[in-house]
């Protein structure tokens, strides 16, 4: 059996030391005591604030996975069933899609065992004796490297975040602030998949404000994108559980996404809209139907199956509106019920 060889030759040491700006841990994994003494010596000299030490194989990866350090300097020789190349395995297992360095010491300098070092996960092989200035050197660049890493990581999470705020306003109706068409698209198609999967029901509104081309030809297009603007606050004010979603469809035109709603409940969320709408008190000065603005509105109802759409149930929630429409208006009109809101409401 070779004889394990003195981890530091001390005829030369670092003049200079690097200086760490914030903590960095190492993971010393030797099973020779006065060996590893003498490493983490050296390992403070060169500026690692934190070192932890390992004997053997179970310290090595019960450490590694509790602390997960910055670095990892893994003696090939170690006591027990196995040796380094195997801690290094499982280390790599122990972080998928992440990268720890780790740096292999050996006594042994030939070519198949520095390749085999690499090939178990390593990212580098020093060959005992190692002199100060050379593992100085070694956490220096793999601090760098390191540090990158860190960097990469932090510019993908930036990246990420303001990719999902680009999202947000590229769905964002800007007069309303309420989802615009593109989002009402997206989330509709996501809540039929959901529905057909939790085979649970899902309601699709489509409403818009009663003459409001009368409305603007009264008061002006100012006025009317302020009563835009308050219905978008109505429409959000009865949105109440997380998944319910007010969208501007077009227009006057508005369409509210509401999961896991029957029929039975999306007629009574109808007439509890059309109620809040009359509470706000806005002024229409040229409606037939009185002196406040109102709504009307289609609603469908169903748990999707593979022919549901987004497009099957826009039609069907459309169908209903005309009905609603057509019934005169200031009402909801349900498509599976063939009934809307005020003749449920006076039977």
């Amino acid at each position: 059996m070779t004889k394990k060889q003195p981890f530091i030759d001390s005829s030369l040491h670092p003049s200079q030391t690097p200086t760490a700006d914030r903590p960095f841990s190492v993971l010393l994994v030797e099973d020779l005591a006065s060996v590893r003494a003498a490493l983490a010596s050296e390992l403070r000299l060169a500026g690692v604030s934190h070192v932890m030490e390992a004997a053997n194989a179970d310290q090595a990866l019960s450490q590694f996975e509790q602390f997960r350090p910055d670095m990892v300097l893994l003696d090939v020789r170690l006591p027990g069933d196995h040796d380094g190349y195997w801690v290094a395995q499982r280390m790599r297992e122990l972080e998928p899609g992440g990268w720890t360095p780790i740096i292999f010491l050996s006594g042994l300098d030939g070519e198949l065992d520095v390749w085999r070092g690499i090939e178990a996960g390593g990212d580098d092989y020093l060959v005992k004796p190692v002199r100060p200035i050379v593992l100085a050197a070694k956490l220096r660049a793999m601090r760098r490297l390191h540090e990158m890493q860190q960097r990469l990581v932090t510019l993908s999470d930036e990246l990420h975040v303001a990719n999902q705020r680009l999202n947000d306003l590229v769905e964002l109706d800007p007069l309303t602030g309420l989802v615009n068409r593109r989002g009402f698209d997206r989330i509709l198609h996501a809540e039929i998949l959901a529905a057909k999967r939790d085979n649970s029901p899902l309601t699709l509104m489509l409403c818009d404000l009663d003459h409001f081309k009368r409305y603007n030809d009264a008061i002006g297009h100012v006025e009317g994108d302020r009563c835009l603007r308050e219905l978008g606050r109505v429409l959000r004010d009865v949105c109440m559980r997380p998944r319910d979603v007010a969208a501007r469809y077009g227009g006057e035109e508005f369409a509210l996404i509401l999961p896991n709603t029957p029929r039975a409940g999306a007629m009574t969320f109808a007439r509890a809209l059309g109620g809040l709408l009359k509470t706000r008190n806005i002024h229409h000065p040229d409606s037939p139907l009185g002196p406040v603005l109102t709504l009307s509105g289609g609603i469908t109802t169903c748990i999707p199956d593979d022919v549901t759409s987004a497009v099957t149930m826009v039609m069907r929630a459309d169908e209903a509106l005309y009905a609603a429409k057509a019934q005169g208006r200031d009402r909801f009109f349900s498509f599976e019920m063939q009934m809307d809101t005020v003749a449920q409401r006076n039977p």
